[in-house]
């Protein structure tokens, strides 16, 4: 099977910062996954951070410890990328990692990336640069769910259709699409009885009380509004006359917001058990699934494109209600492992766009005005809860079609191949392609050129074949040595002097 260089930067993966993002769950959770599950001989990463190879070795063996050989490959060594043929990396940003390859040859090895959220300006204009960057067939964008393909084609379609109605562009590269979700550790998830008492006696729960649960980042911008989940839960429990109780498990972008956060969404639900969890450490975010009945999570917000948090319910064996959108529909089947709810959306957003486009709104603005333009179907929703709250028996079978779903399409172990496959096809495409000239090679990036040709301007007169420079009497290596020892050296105007 084949293999790829994982690019590796503390941010893409680590989970123990106070500020845990989608990204870095996601990151962990695939790097895992990988270390696990490839049919690889060894693995291979490429670090261009400033962080030591002891420091990065610590976090993958925390993730995952490995009995493979490893291999790193330092930031000053992008031509060894060659030698493994693909280079994974965990960002829509291929044009860049294009650009920085061109000078070893734009077929000396792949490049694939994923897309994460794809709403925000820098995510926008990296599916954008796609067109125009020196990506290649032979690179590949992994979109995790078909909701999210659809808004990368439809951003590259839009953005073709500039360059040749404005430019009359002839000759545009795309890199190869494909749609493989987000996956889990299936086992990771797994309730048992000891955590499920231990959870309901730390947070004053009878054991046989209803517990619905939803974990993930706080935020009523940029994730969800809590709001029309309360209000449902508040609704079945008036409904079903019993005892509901929720454990929301996540986190804000504070310790206040976080309280703010709970604080204002129990005004919604005043008729049912509320109990707050940090969902940051670890041992929570595996364990705390242990505790519920079922899991709810109401996604409205265009920031989201795949939502990891279903299918670790899924993972858990439990059932769940959750939005009819973007990723959620391709895990949740409807009926089979839960229920998805229904959402409606406006079509007219191009003063929004416009507005954000200006920096005249905020992300988080134009996120939550977008999600204000969302409707979800809130009695189907309350019925939803209503049927799982009072049928344990239909909680059990869909939590166990859920549990058997997961294994058998977002376990890592089903996904993994899927990554190898990929990047053996990008490889085929790659060896079929013709060898570039060393012209392509000497092409710099027109964003990034290079200092002293682009402020040729600026001094006096350019340095010609028939100056020499010799050293200004005086200045010798230890005096040489000793300037640049001197605090605050950097470099500067160099002690020499023009003959002829």
């Amino acid at each position: 099977m084949s293999n790829a260089a994982i690019f590796l930067h503390p941010d893409g993966y680590d989970t123990t910062g106070p500020r845990l993002m989608g990204r870095h769950s996601a990151g962990e959770s695939f790097l895992r996954g990988f270390l696990r599950h490839a049919d690889v001989e060894s693995h291979v990463f490429y670090s261009p951070s400033g962080h030591s190879v002891s420091q990065l070795a610590a976090l993958v063996e925390r993730i995952h410890p490995t009995t493979k050989p490893v291999t790193w490959i330092a930031k000053h060594e992008r031509p060894r990328l060659a030698e493994v043929g693909c280079l994974y990396y965990p960002q829509p940003s291929l044009a860049r990692e294009a650009w920085n390859r061109r000078p070893y040859g734009p077929e000396s090895y792949s490049i694939c990336g994923v897309t994460h959220t794809t709403a925000s300006h820098l995510a926008m204009d990296s599916i954008a640069e796609l067109m125009t960057g020196p990506t290649e067939p032979w690179d590949g964008l992994v979109c995790t769910s078909a909701a999210v393909r659809k808004g990368v084609e439809t951003q590259l379609e839009a953005v073709r259709h500039d360059l040749v109605t404005r430019l009359g562009a002839t000759r545009l590269t795309l890199p190869q699409l494909a749609t493989i979700p987000l996956g889990v550790n299936v086992d990771d998830f797994a309730r048992t009885p000891a955590n499920r008492m231990a959870w309901r006696r730390k947070l004053d729960i009878p054991d046989d009380a209803i517990v619905a649960l939803y974990m993930g980042r706080f935020s009523a911008a940029a994730k969800m509004n809590p709001a029309m989940m309360a209000m449902a839960l508040e609704a079945a429990a008036l409904a079903t006359g019993q005892q509901i109780y929720w454990v929301v498990a996540g986190w804000g972008g504070s310790d206040d917001l976080t309280a703010k956060f709970h604080a204002q969404v129990q005004t919604f639900c005043p008729q049912v058990h509320y109990r707050a969890v940090d969902g940051r450490p670890a041992d929570t975010r595996f364990s705390i699934w242990s505790v519920a009945d079922l899991f709810i999570s109401f996604s409205d917000n265009v920031q989201e494109t795949f939502g990891l948090t279903p299918i670790e319910a899924m993972a858990a064996g439990l059932p769940s209600v959750v939005t009819d959108w973007d990723g959620y529909r391709d895990t949740v089947r409807h009926g089979l492992d839960g229920f998805r709810i229904a959402t409606m959306a406006s079509r007219f957003g191009r003063d929004l766009a416009y507005h954000f486009s200006n920096g005249w709104v905020s992300y988080d603005n134009y996120l939550a005005a977008a999600a204000q333009m969302t409707t979800i179907d809130q009695t189907a929703a309350i019925t939803a809860l209503c049927d799982l709250i009072t049928q344990p028996e239909l909680r059990t079978r869909m939590g166990v079609e859920a549990q058997a779903q997961a294994r058998r399409v977002f376990d890592w172990a089903m996904i993994i191949p899927q990554y190898q496959a990929l990047w053996a096809e990008l490889a085929a495409i790659r060896r079929a392609a013709p060898r570039s000239d060393n012209s392509i090679r000497m092409v710099d990036d027109p964003r990034r050129m290079d200092p002293l040709h682009l402020f040729a301007s600026y001094p006096t007169r350019a340095m010609a074949p028939d100056i020499a420079a010799t050293l200004v009497p005086g200045v010798t290596w230890e005096v040489a040595r000793q300037l640049r020892q001197r605090a605050g050296w950097v470099g500067g105007t160099q002690h020499v002097r023009e003959s002829r």
